[in-house]
């Protein structure tokens, strides 16, 4: 496969001109700084903010053209209002950039208005789960896996979406190595491990590649992982969230049929504090709360059988029961897990009959008839998944 330049790129941009103003997308400063990782390629166009929809087109021309260079199989372009010395809103010329509203059928308006409230669901997947955490380091992603797992040992068909950006952590938990290839349609094909679909940006860059991108680039990224993969046909989809309350988790929560989510907390105050900011989030955007999820609970030692609180205990619990929400466990600490996680060897698949894998099933379990009742804990009904 040939590699892919920057100047090709560039070179393909130079032919893409806007519907109302002079030049090529090139020269008039549009175009953000481009990343290619192997044979995909990533870019923004700054448009002014109320002009973004009558300039999907441009956008549209812009991703055909670098996805006709040889070499490319897949290019993430996005429109963006951020400065970056090209038009922006508040320098473009009014004669040459006339409002949304002149371009628009008399009809749109409503229209418009309405779409931030529609949530399209994923082709082929009946259920999406959110596992968030409001902080990092207390086992999200590790849980992510093992409850896949443990869902996949209920009998559902089940996939792993890799949605932090700037770090994924799928590759190495997996153990897998490999790149994905295109099917035939266009999409990405999920790389496939222990029975579950699995889907990560780790897979297409390289694993210290620092992914210095801006909020509009991830959520585009995002939008590509989950819609434009051959997920079909799954019962679950689990996404790994990023930590915190940023872009992904609200882009997710807005624009995506949430099933739920599970949020993953370690005992200690300042990770509840996290906890409860990622709990109030989810409740804001009226995502059910399938529960909360106390990681690292205690550690026995191995030797002596002695228990530890190394980090507090019962926390979790506690706060499930004062934000009245589904509690789902304690998940011990364990060398043997951490051991299996960094292998890419989770403990749910190489050891089923072990304690801690049982206990993940017992979570999943939970999930399964917290998602079938279709409420969370407050008495919120879940939303309708629907198809596209």
């Amino acid at each position: 496969m040939s590699v892919v330049t920057r100047e090709q790129v560039l070179e393909q941009l130079r032919q893409v001109t806007g519907p109302d103003f002079d030049g090529d997308i090139v020269s008039q400063g549009l175009v953000s700084d481009i990343f290619i990782a192997g044979s995909k390629v990533f870019f923004s166009i700054t448009v002014p903010a109320d002009r973004a929809q009558a300039l999907e087109p441009m956008r549209a021309m812009a991703e055909k053209l670098v996805k006709a260079i040889p070499g490319v199989v897949g290019a993430v372009v996005t429109l963006t209002a951020e400065k970056k010395g090209g038009l922006t809103s508040d320098d473009a010329p009014p004669a040459r950039m006339p409002s949304r509203a002149a371009q628009r059928p008399k009809q749109a308006p409503a229209a418009h208005a309405a779409a931030p409230q529609a949530k399209a669901g994923v082709p082929g997947v009946k259920s999406i789960i959110a596992v968030s955490s409001g902080k990092g380091g207390v086992g999200k992603s590790t849980t992510s896996v093992n409850l896949a797992l443990g869902l996949k040992a209920l009998g559902l068909k089940v996939g792993i979406l890799d949605a932090d950006i700037y770090g994924p952590s799928m590759p190495r938990l997996m153990g897998i190595k490999e790149r994905p290839e295109m099917t035939k349609g266009e999409l990405i094909k999920p790389m496939e491990k222990y029975g579950i679909k699995v889907m990560s940006m780790g897979f297409l860059v390289d694993e210290e590649a620092p992914m210095i991108w801006r909020g509009p680039m991830v959520v585009s990224a995002l939008t590509q992982l989950l819609r434009e993969v051959d997920w079909a046909p799954l019962d679950v989809l689990v996404v790994d969230m990023p930590p915190g309350t940023g872009d992904i988790q609200l882009t997710m929560a807005q624009r995506v049929p949430l099933a739920g989510a599970v949020i993953v907390s370690t005992p200690q105050d300042l990770a509840l504090i996290d906890a409860r900011k990622g709990l109030n989030m989810f409740r804001k955007v009226e995502i059910p709360i399938l529960g909360i999820v106390e990681n690292m609970s205690y550690f026995i030692a191995p030797d002596t059988g002695k228990r530890y609180d190394i980090f507090g205990h019962g926390g979790a619990k506690e706060d499930a029961e004062r934000h009245n929400v589904p509690f789902l466990g304690e998940v011990p600490l364990d060398m043997d897990v951490r051991a299996n996680s960094d292998a890419g060897t989770p403990i749910t698949a190489v050891a089923p009959d072990s304690e801690h894998a049982k206990i993940y099933k017992d979570i999943a379990k939970k999930v399964m008839e917290n998602m079938r009742s279709g409420t969370d804990g407050s008495g919120r009904a879940a939303p309708k998944i629907t198809f596209e």
